[in-house]
């Protein structure tokens, strides 16, 4: 029986996992999760019975696999939900799908809405070019946005050698100073010139301001198509409907879980891996230690998600070039805070045409641009899904931090964290500090990998990772990119096809999310029967 070691219990180990058990049950499968949670960071925390989605997680995909999966593991609702049926909201919904009211393992169907917060007004995300935009910018900031896009798009195209360059050619450089300079060092604790341009590539693509205008262009002379949930023809950032699990991100995950178990597999919580041995060219072992026990994990095939930074920090019994322990010690991560507050209201008032319950903005998430904070996005839970909340009456929102272990923000206790998050949410108008009900903070480490440091030599350390042969480095953390969760599982699928046939390239594993389109390859159809 050929023992598969999978370390992280994300949606790449998670998925390689499921596909591993379905494509050959004479397997035995186990996963090490260092956390006492299932998702990593597209888990689900509840608190006192509200749920908190780490990150804000859309269930989008141009990949039809990944679509086709998730609505296999997960059915569309058939019904309306509760905030559906109380707004009036009419939907192409899923004939023969459950009634998100009676059901819990459905998926509700919901509007895009996303926005800035800069200036104390609220801008369209990505920025649009209407009416309220220009008067909110006035008319001098709007000049000149508009020269320095045309400007950068005509006349001064700059090398993308940085972040800094790729987003001054996509938006011109006053609406990259209005809008990216300062949020992106708030965000990654550095000056967009100091990122790579590999961050814009990965994140943004083909987005800019041209594709926004003729994006708006096509929705104002084409028939919405509201049964269209794959939107093949949108910007991913321009999409206008998503799914979402009814009980947050975590439950599609938990479920997953739930499969793996019933198929054979086992998923171990608490294991932190502490040492991977190496021999010949092969893992071995690893050891995983968990309230201060370690047992070792023999295994013919490892398959790592945990940060590549700790992973070449833990091998062992091979001697490891010292230039790749220093590309990786130096390989850098931005860790994350959230802080969960339940208030009796918002009191930012909802001036847009879109009718929500209590009356409260309708975004998902809003950006928070504004300087003299550092809170960096707020999340408002009702809106992605009313079963998040408890008791619908209540609003329950997230605060997202980004920083460093080593920031005092970081070392801070929660009462006098909570209090200044309360303290600048309250400043920039969104809520009376009375309203507080109830509050937590969550700490996530190495939530995202970063773009500098010792990243510029990464492929360096890609290479020696990938002459292991029965090594498969899949995942956002697993291969030190910024990747969201659909492509996370797309680098997991192809890691089992690697597995499955026997396969020593790895190169199509690292090829996910590395074009303007998904990789998706015309033999996915025949290894979904393996």
């Amino acid at each position: 029986m050929q023992k598969i070691l999978i370390i992280g219990a994300g949606p790449a180990g998670l998925t390689a996992a499921y596909e591993l058990l379905k494509s050959n049950r004479n397997r035995e499968v186990t996963i090490l999760e260092s956390t006492d949670r299932i998702g990593g960071i597209s888990c689900t925390i509840d608190h006192n019975g509200n749920r908190i989605d780490i990150g804000g997680h859309r269930f989008f995909s141009k990949s039809d696999r990944v679509m086709d999966w998730w609505m296999e593991k997960m059915p569309v609702q058939g019904k309306p939900s509760s905030d559906d049926k109380l707004l009036g909201r009419k939907k192409s919904l899923n004939p023969d799908g459950p009634d998100p009211e009676t059901v819990d393992r459905t998926f509700l169907i919901r509007d895009r809405f996303s926005r800035i917060f800069y200036l104390r007004k609220f801008f369209d995300y990505p920025i649009s070019l209407k009416l309220e935009t220009l008067l909110n910018l006035g008319f001098s900031r709007t000049f000149k946005a508009g020269v320095g896009y045309l400007s950068a798009q005509i006349f001064n195209k700059r090398e993308q050698e940085s972040l800094e360059d790729f987003m001054i050619n996509h938006f011109g450089r006053p609406l990259y100073e209005m809008f990216f300079e300062d949020y992106t060092r708030k965000v990654w604790g550095k000056h967009p010139s100091e990122i790579s341009a590999d961050w814009g590539a990965q994140r943004i693509k083909t987005l800019s301001l041209s594709s926004v205008l003729t994006s708006a262009v096509k929705k104002m002379f084409s028939a919405k198509d509201r049964n269209d949930l794959r939107q093949k023809q949108s910007e991913t950032s321009l999409i206008e409907q998503f799914l979402y699990p009814k009980l947050g991100p975590g439950q599609m995950w938990e479920c997953i879980a739930d499969d793996i178990r019933k198929m054979g597999g086992k998923i171990l919580l608490n294991q932190k891996v502490v040492n991977v041995e190496l021999q010949n060219g092969r893992v071995q072992s690893v050891t995983a230690e968990s309230f201060a026990k370690k047992t070792l994990f023999a295994c013919d095939v490892c398959i790592s998600t945990m940060p590549v930074r700790d992973l070449v920090a833990a091998f062992s019994g091979t001697r490891i070039p010292t230039e790749i322990r220093k590309i990786s010690d130096e390989l850098p991560y931005r860790d994350f805070m959230t802080v969960g507050l339940l208030v009796n209201k918002l009191v930012i008032p909802n001036k847009t045409q879109i009718k929500t319950c209590n009356d409260i903005i309708p975004d998902t998430w809003l950006y928070i641009q504004e300087r003299d904070v550092k809170l960096c996005r707020l999340q408002v839970f009702n809106n992605w899904s009313p079963y998040m909340v408890k008791d619908p009456d209540l609003v329950w929102i997230g605060l997202e931090y980004m920083c460093s272990d080593q920031d005092e923000i970081w070392k801070m206790d929660d009462e006098k964290f909570i209090a200044i998050a309360v303290d600048e949410l309250s400043k920039i108008g969104v809520i009376e500090p009375s309203d507080v009900l109830d509050s937590c903070r969550i700490r996530i480490e190495k939530a995202y990998p970063a773009y500098f440091g010792g990243y510029t030599h990464f492929d360096t350390v890609r290479g020696y990772l990938d002459q292991i042969t029965n090594l498969f480095c899949i995942g956002r953390n697993g291969q030190h990119r910024y990747n969201n969760q659909d492509h996370s599982m797309l680098t997991a699928f192809e890691a089992v096809k690697c597995i499955n046939e026997g396969c020593s390239d790895k190169n199509a594993i690292w090829e996910v999310n590395t074009e303007n389109d998904y990789h998706e390859h015309k033999a996915e159809a025949a290894d979904e029967g393996k």
